[in-house]
This record gives structure tokens, C-alpha cells and sequence, in this order.
């Protein structure tokens, strides 16, 4: 059988506002990195770039790690990176499962071969460092969390968790894939081992490649692996060899040139804006929002105390239609938000408010085209404009 030859129109895409939990809007910087001529992988001057980009993801990430780099995926594969370097079969994982993603946590602890002790937390809620340090009274080799949980809209307190950790001789392993670059992440100050995100959240690059640092540590518990990582590809020993600042570089890959170009971009956008000012400018737009839903009589679902300022989840007003809410901001302001996941599915709207999407003028947008949409489906409400505005002054 012959097929048909395809003919199809040149690329064309609709723009957007991208209000989910990622990927975001593009800053003009990092869109212009992606169309700068393309370099081999092992040319010098694309091997110097590799070195900028690794001194400004230590700055993102706030540690000295050598063991810095950005593996060529996404951030799951950052996740199972982390993951399959540091457990080998038989080791003890305790892992808080406060969601999807600490749910997927688990689930790749398990397939690694760990024993995982589950801290199980109701959604919306986050983990109390009594129940971790009561998992830990039997040995284990690392304590995983999801710092900022996109199925739930939580933050996980970090404080103290690293001590507990330490003392009970395990390291510390932190998912900040919907954190890092709009909430604070001090690797070093907070004493986390293994620290892994994405670059399609918070620092508004594309999707497809996930920062990783591991600390001295965690470096030293892989060197004493009783047998190889079981992922040839995220074996962060061999990725190191590509990444190092000194000697010889040892092929391993072939990179993806045009998004190292861009992460690159993306962090050197962070340090100009600075972390500390970054961070303030994300808490300032998701406090807006909130405060605007409410207004609307909707109810943010996570535990006040630990909302996440990036991802916020919003239940459905009875009698609404979670699709067709969605499906008319997309079609009719370009809008798009996220749905709910797993016992929330088609319960909740997540909406997300992370990197260059992140703004005054997004969150005054998105509450003026909802609100209309809900009077339409006949959800009366109003005043979130104004309450939001009141609360950005």
C-alpha cells in the first residue's frame, strides 16, 4: 500500500496566556536564545555556555555544589534522576505523600527497589516534622518530598527537616520543580542533599531540560553504590563528566543545544531581577489572586498556612461545569488554567502564577475574564477585580 504524501501549512500556533502549572510564557530574552545559531555540543564556545549556565543555576539554587548541571529532559526525569542515583535495592525511603506528585514519588522509590515507608497527608494539608521524625526512628537512606505540591496548591515546610534527616544519618532529597525561581529555595541553608526542578515552571524556559544539585554528601553516598545506577542515561556520574569545568570533557550526549541556550537565558533573567525581588513579586500576585477569588465567593482549597504561592487551587462552585469553564477561557480570552487531578478531577481549577507569567496585569485578566464566565453560566459573583486591585496597591 502507497501512502499519501503529506501536505500540511507552515507551523502555526495561537498565542496564549499560559496560567496552568507550566509550562509558562517565554520572556523576549529566552525566545531569542532559541532561534541563536545552533552549536555542536562539544564546541568550545558551546562548552563555555555549559560553564555560565552551571554558575547561575548555583545562584538559582543558592548552594556551592560542584555537582551542579541540567539533565536533557524534563522534570520527571528529574525526579527519577534523584531518585536512582541515591537508592539502590533494600535501602529505606521515607517519602511524604501529599499528592500526585509525592504519589509519583513514591512510586519511583518503589521501582528503584527501596522499601517505602509512605507519610501519608490529607490533601491540602502538609506534613508535620513529628511524623517524619517518627518514620525515621528505623534506619533509612533518604527522606523524599514535593516542596510545592501542583495537584493540591501546598508548600511543604522545610525548615528543621534536613536536621531530622542528618541526625538519623539520611539525606535529604526535595522536588522544587514548581518552586525554584518564585519561592525560596536556600539548598544550602535549608541543608537539602538532592535538589531537582524544571525549566518550564518559575524560570520560564521551555520544557525539556531539569536542574539538578546534588551535595557533597550525596556525591560521596553515590561513589559508595554497592552496584551501578540503573538508568545508564540519568547516571548523574557519567552526566558529570560532560558537565565538568575542569579537565578533559567526556562525551555522553548529545545536548540539547538551542534549550541549554535558553535556561541559560532564564537564570541570567532570574539573577537580574534578583531572588529576593522575584520571590516578593510572586507572593504579591498569588496574595492578589486569592484574595479576588474569595472576593468571587470561591474557596482556595489548600490549608491557609501553607498556600502555595505559585500553583493555586480553587474548588468548582456546585452546579459549574469544570470543562466548560476551562474550554471558554482558552477559546475566548486564551486563557488557559489547569484542572484538578486525581479524586479532584473536574472538582477543582488550578491556576498558576509562576515566572513571566507571574504578573499584576495576568491576575486582574484572569479574574475579569473568569468572573464573566461564571455570571454566564449562572454563578453570580463579583467584586474580584476589585479586591485583587485593592490588594496589589
Amino acid at each position: 500500500m502507497e501512502l499519501s504524501r503529506p501536505s500540511f501549512d507552515a507551523l502555526h500556533t495561537p498565542q496564549r496566556i499560559l496560567l496552568a502549572p507550566g509550562p509558562t510564557n517565554l520572556p523576549p530574552a529566552v525566545s531569542q536564545a532559541l532561534i541563536a545559531p545552533l552549536l555542536g555540543h562539544m564546541d568550545p564556545a558551546f562548552l563555555q555556555i555549559m560553564d555560565e549556565t552551571k554558575a547561575l543555576l548555583r545562584y538559582v539554587f543558592q548552594t556551592t555544589n560542584e555537582l551542579t548541571i541540567a539533565l536533557p529532559a524534563t522534570g520527571g526525569a528529574g525526579m527519577e534522576a534523584a531518585i536512582a542515583n541515591v537508592i539502590e535495592p533494600g535501602d529505606r525511603a521515607v517519602i511524604i505523600v501529599a499528592g500526585v506528585f509525592g504519589e509519583r514519588m513514591a512510586e519511583i522509590a518503589g521501582r528503584c527497589g527501596a522499601d517505602v515507608d509512605r507519610i501519608e497527608v490529607e490533601w491540602g494539608r502538609a506534613a508535620e516534622l513529628e511524623a517524619i521524625e517518627s518514620a525515621l526512628q528505623r534506619k533509612a537512606k533518604v527522606v523524599g518530598l514535593v516542596h510545592g505540591e501542583t495537584s493540591t496548591g501546598v508548600e511543604q515546610p522545610l525548615a528543621g527537616i534536613a536536621q531530622v534527616a542528618h541526625d538519623h544519618e539520611a539525606l535529604f532529597l526535595v522536588d522544587t520543580v514548581a518552586t525554584l525561581g518564585g519561592v525560596a529555595v536556600p539548598v544550602d541553608a535549608l541543608g537539602i542533599d538532592v535538589c531537582y526542578s524544571g525549566g518550564q515552571k518559575c524560570l520560564s524556559a521551555p520544557p525539556g531540560l531539569s536542574p539538578i544539585t546534588f551535595s557533597t554528601q550525596a556525591v560521596e553516598s553515590i561513589k559508595g553504590r554497592r552496584q551501578k545506577v540503573q538508568s545508564w542515561y540519568l547516571d548523574v556520574s557519567l552526566l558529570e563528566q560532560y558537565w565538568t569545568e575542569t579537565g578533559a570533557r567526556v562525551y555522553h550526549h548529545t545536548a540539547p543545544v538551542l534549550m541549554v541556550y535558553a535556561l541559560r537565558e532564564a537564570c541570567r533573567l532570574v539573577a537580574e531581577e534578583g531572588l529576593e525581588a522575584r520571590v516578593a513579586r510572586h507572593a504579591r500576585c498569588a496574595s492578589a489572586l486569592r484574595t479576588g477569588l474569595q472576593a468571587m465567593g470561591l474557596q482556595v482549597f489548600a490549608q491557609e498556612p501553607y498556600r502555595l504561592d505559585t500553583v493555586t487551587g480553587v474548588l468548582v462552585p456546585e452546579g459549574v461545569n469544570d470543562a466548560a469553564v476551562r474550554g471558554r477561557l482558552l477559546e475566548e480570552f486564551g486563557i488557559e488554567i489547569a484542572g484538578g487531578l486525581g479524586a479532584y478531577r473536574g472538582r477543582m481549577w488550578r491556576v498558576g502564577m509562576m515566572g513571566y507569567s507571574c504578573s499584576e496585569a495576568n491576575v486582574l485578566l484572569f479574574l475579569a475574564a473568569l468572573g464573566k464566565i461564571l455570571n454566564e453560566e449562572g454563578y453570580r459573583n463579583g467584586g474580584g477585580v476589585e479586591a485583587a486591585t485593592v490588594a496589589l496597591r
